[in-house]
């Protein structure tokens, strides 16, 4: 059984790990799942090193920013998902959801205070680095964080990179070292059997545990929870076993045509993972995983040349290596910049090019401006565009390659860049349940100019940004389903639209 590796451990706090204590503590945060999981590995090498039984703290707070009905749903399901998993183990799960805000202060606290040690996640974007930071000044024992997020240690590289291809040419050379030192599909299997101790009195009576009625994530539980209820629960489903049924449901109906059909609006060739992955219910490891045992692939097979090239490398078929282009290269990378930019998501985080031509056409005339009312409702001249927003509104998610469209209109429709990214923003981490993430991030700032290069010629407004036109998508790929399913009323009353 081999340690989980010192690269992805970092010690949060100076103090001791208590020895005598009653349990080793597994602070839940970012990676909620029950495998797959370096965090969960490196609580339960503590729990047997010590001789002490593990308990899980699976807590979601009420008062992140764009908290809200979709995004708590989508959050319990992986709560309850987990409470049967450890429970079925034998290993003490503490599920609780604030039912007002503040109300968890102190819990965390409190369980340490029985604790040898506690292990936490490490997750570089939104509240999280706040998050552990706080906790590691509350807790009177050691805390450690410890980066499950990628195939890739974060702490591989003290490098910022600009580009996929400069990051793909990194990532060729260095991750094969890190190849062989997966987490393990089930960690539970060599989870200490013993009985946990009664918890310090007045714990569970200050901070009871979420009911089961409550993990259900039904409406009416959900409404008696102070968040946004204009943004409503969606069809998805969260949690581990769902996001384990998408990834196998993708890999067995989906993947063969992905290369080939993942930009169209109207295929369903994209895998459906990136809500799952951001969660922390389905991990980068399991993807890969499931993906060599569909390709009988051994590391055997990697190139020995670090061309960063998109595919070749890899030496999995040609539609394996398009996906894991982007479920690994693209997604790292996102993840590289917010690990070590405090600023990645602000505009002065752009590449110095960016932000001189977006400034040069900041006071360019804008032939059609909207607010941000008129944008979030969908309110604007374009029907492909508005069938995108409405995608987003209705579903949590949006069309890979008309996502980039969406963000580019809005660059052309805002008064300034700077506004544009704030809109961007907005919108896509209050609706989009793959929000609030490096690799959304990522997203969000390609469409200004972050990890692209100066295209010629210039525009107006665009300067040497790239550019994209609604147009143009509707001539390259087929829309009209898309329209009639997103967009009903322009499509009916103007038929083909471009």
């Amino acid at each position: 059984m081999s340690p989980v590796p010192p690269l992805r451990i970092a010690v949060v706090n100076k103090r001791p790990v208590r020895r005598e204590a009653e349990y080793v503590l597994y602070w839940c945060t970012a990676q909620r799942r029950p495998g797959w999981n370096f965090a969960l590995e490196r609580a339960l090498e503590h729990a047997r090193e010590l001789d002490r039984p593990l308990l899980v703290l699976d807590a979601l707070r009420v008062d992140y920013r764009w908290a809200s009905e979709r995004l708590h749903a989508f959050a319990l399901g992986a709560i309850a998902d987990n409470a049967r998993a450890f429970e079925a183990r034998g290993v003490a799960h503490y599920a609780y959801v604030e039912p007002e805000p503040g109300a968890g202060r102190g819990l965390l606290a409190a369980l340490a205070e029985q604790a040898c040690v506690v292990v936490s996640d490490e997750f570089p974007c939104g509240m999280h680095p706040r998050m552990l930071q706080a906790g590691a000044r509350q807790v009177g024992v050691r805390l450690e964080a410890v980066d499950g997020n990628g195939l890739l240690p974060l702490r591989a590289t003290s490098e910022v990179f600009p580009t996929a291809y400069a990051f793909r040419r990194f990532l060729q050379k260095a991750l094969p070292q890190h190849l062989g030192a997966l987490p393990r599909a089930d960690p539970l299997q060599s989870a200490p059997r013993r009985d946990l101790a009664q918890l310090q009195a007045g714990i569970e009576r200050r901070w009871p545990r979420a009911r089961a009625a409550l993990l259900a994530a039904g409406a009416e539980e959900l409404a008696r929870l102070p968040l946004d209820h204009s943004v409503s629960a969606v069809d998805l489903r969260g949690g581990h076993v769902a996001g384990t049924a998408q990834l196998a449901g993708f890999l067995e109906r989906r993947l063969v045509d992905y290369e080939e059909k993942r930009s169209e609006p109207e295929a369903d060739a994209a895998s459906g993972l990136s809500p799952y992955l951001h969660f922390g219910m389905v991990g980068a490891a399991q993807v890969f995983a499931a993906l060599c045992e569909r390709e009988d692939w051994t590391p055997a097979r990697l190139s020995s040349k670090a061309s960063g090239s998109r595919t070749g490398w890899w030496g999995m078929s040609t539609t394996a290596e398009s996906f894991l282009d982007e479920a690994i290269t693209w997604r790292e990378l996102g993840y590289n910049f917010c690990s070590k930019r405090e600023d990645y998501d602000r505009y002065e985080s752009l590449p110095l090019w960016a932000r001189q031509t977006l400034e040069e056409h900041a006071a360019d005339l804008r032939p059609h401006t909207y607010d941000l009312r008129r944008l979030e409702t969908a309110a604007t001249h374009d029907p492909l565009w508005n069938a995108a927003q409405n995608q987003l509104l209705t579903t949590g998610s949006m069309h890979n390659y008309l996502r980039m469209l969406w963000g580019k209109k809005i660059l052309e429709w805002s008064p300034t860049p700077r506004a544009a990214l704030e809109v961007m923003v907005e919108l896509n981490n209050k609706y989009a349940l793959d929000g609030r993430d490096p690799n959304s991030y990522s997203g969000i700032f390609w469409c200004l100019g972050r990890y692209d290069r100066p295209w010629g010629p210039q525009r107006p407004i665009f300067g040497k940004v790239r550019y994209m036109a609604s147009q143009n998508t509707a001539r390259k790929f087929a829309v009209d389903g898309y329209l009639a399913r997103f967009a009903p009323r322009a499509a009916a009353a103007q038929g083909r639209l471009y």
